[in-house]
């Protein structure tokens, strides 16, 4: 299957190149020169997004995109300040890339985010019948073989200090709850509280997390992942949840039990 991109640049000079270099790795891209026009799709299977646009910033077409789509987003930007690409990132982008770069590099963390995505699609979607192709496909697009998934386990109840609501996790159906209310994650957020349920207590480096929730190849800066973490609190109501061991990780403090209505 051949991956469609939607560029999102101003600068002809870039943008030329940049999609003559995409088709060249055997991607379908299309390019729109305004924040406006990219809001109004399709955005295909990735966007790459400009951050200095003309009629508009591109951080608020990041927030307007994750509105109403979880398509991968690459951020491209001159910009220098950390706080802009983290701002980014808490908003919703996958990466970043800092100009100028090659298009090699620029491959490459196309080939991570929709590695990671097909990733957490399968994970979440039965398995569908992949059509017979009579020639093989591109490098770039063969397709990686899938890790055997044990079935996803039923919602299970976490609950730390006295009083506490209890926080009830099911990824069957990727749904949070603190108490009887639902929570509002994003798919990043998500993954992070889910692989922090898998063993509570138990404490994950930084490197294990951000191999596990974003990628071994994730070449964003490691603040992003303290930026999740604030959120995932701010969201859960109470910074108990996740504890912060220094120089080592985060872990779920947590006891564990099933609710009645996930046992069998």
């Amino acid at each position: 299957m051949t991956v469609r991109a939607l560029l999102i640049e101003d600068d002809e000079t870039i943008a030329e190149p940049l999609v003559e270099g995409l088709r060249r790795y055997g991607l379908t891209a299309s390019h729109v020169s305004t924040g406006t026009a990219g809001l109004e799709g399709p955005y295909g299977d990735i966007v790459l997004l400009d951050l200095g646009l003309p009629d508009m910033d591109g951080i608020d077409v990041c927030r307007g995109i994750r509105q109403v789509s979880d398509v991968p987003i690459i951020m491209l930007t001159a910009r220098g300040e950390e706080a802009d690409r983290v701002l980014g990132l808490e908003l919703g982008a996958d990466d970043y890339l800092a100009k100028p770069f090659s298009m090699r590099e620029l491959i490459a963390r196309i080939r991570a985010v929709t590695r990671r995505t097909q990733r957490t699609e399968a994970a979440s979607a039965m398995p569908a019948a992949v059509p017979h192709t009579t020639a093989p496909p591109p490098p770039f697009f063969e397709p990686e073989p899938a890790p055997a998934r044990a079935p996803a386990p039923a919602p299970v109840q976490h609950q730390t200090l006295e009083g506490q609501e209890p926080l009830i996790v099911d990824r069957r159906t990727r749904q949070v709850w603190v108490g009887g209310t639902p929570v509002a994650l994003t798919p990043k957020e998500f993954e992070l509280l889910a692989l922090l349920t898998e063993d509570p207590g138990a404490v994950y480096s930084r490197q294990q997390i951000l191999d596990r929730v974003w990628d071994p190849h994730f070449h964003g800066p490691t603040k992003t992942l303290d930026v999740h973490v604030a959120t995932l609190r701010r969201k859960l109501g109470d910074p108990a949840w996740i504890q912060t061991l220094r120089g080592v990780g985060f872990r779920l403090a947590v006891h564990t039990g099933v609710p009645e209505a996930a046992r069998p």
